[in-house]
């Protein structure tokens, strides 16, 4: 399966009433899932991409979910739960949801999702302060991006 044939796959899921996809394909494997209150720090079984499949995609594609660097810098990530486009702010113009430094409380939006129009709340899933912001307003994001590194409280 190539990248255009995961991205037509993902879009009609997304515009389907189906929650959860799984397929399988020999090596490949895709694990398709949707939330109805998105507050995950982290997304275990994001879609596994053989060797194969990997080695077809673009570089950027490949090396965006996992920097290792900022691991050992202490903390733990909020990630993106799905392919879309990060927001910081609500609105253009607007404050952001968190900065660097904020306390955040367990719920509490740290910054929305666009994908295929629909306006995504990311939350803070535990009371938590907020250490970096890892992607710039804006930008888009795969499944498993480090959006916002943070210390648990």
């Amino acid at each position: 399966m190539n990248l255009q044939e995961i991205k037509k796959l993902m879009e009609i899921f997304g515009n389907s009433q189906i929650a959860k996809l799984n397929l399988k394909d020999g090596e490949f494997e895709l694990k398709l899932e949707k939330y109805t209150s998105v507050a995950p720090v982290s997304v275990p079984q994001a879609p596994v991409v053989s060797p194969v499949v990997a080695n077809e995609a673009p570089q950027a594609l490949v090396s965006t979910p996992a920097p290792a660097a900022p691991q050992a810098q202490g903390g733990e990530f909020i990630t993106s739960p799905m392919v879309g486009t990060f927001y910081r702010c609500p609105s253009p113009g607007a404050a952001p949801y968190v900065n660097v430094g904020d306390t955040v409380k367990k719920g509490q939006t740290i910054g929305i999702i666009e994908a295929m129009k629909i306006m995504n709340e990311i939350e803070a899933e535990c009371d938590c302060k907020i250490l970096s912001i890892e992607v710039d307003d804006a930008t888009p994001v795969e499944f498993s991006t480090n959006l916002v590194r943070i210390q648990k409280l």
